[in-house]
């Protein structure tokens, strides 16, 4: 995949190329990375709020009370709100 921005450096351009050849989970991982890095001010409370969020999550999911629903049911449905969306 070949990407170019006349007004990006050409090593950011180089960049992108070699990464948008890397698999889909590398890609994936590379983005959060990305993204990661901007965010540099952690505000109070949140990264402790996010620990109880996913301790309470798995909890239901060992428990049983909730279930997964697989990515492409979960794809498809929001794919179809959003055409209805646009009708």
């Amino acid at each position: 995949m070949l990407w170019y921005d006349p007004f990006m450096q050409s090593s950011v351009v180089d960049l992108f190329n070699k990464a948008a050849d890397l698999p889909e989970e590398d890609r994936a991982t590379l983005a959060g990375l990305l993204i990661e890095s901007l965010d540099t001010e952690i505000e109070e409370g949140v990264e402790q709020a996010w620990q109880a969020e996913v301790q309470r999550r798995l909890l239901e999911l060992d428990s049983g009370s909730v279930k997964t629903v697989p990515w492409e049911s979960v794809r498809a449905r929001v794919l179809k709100r959003r055409d209805d969306s646009q009708s």
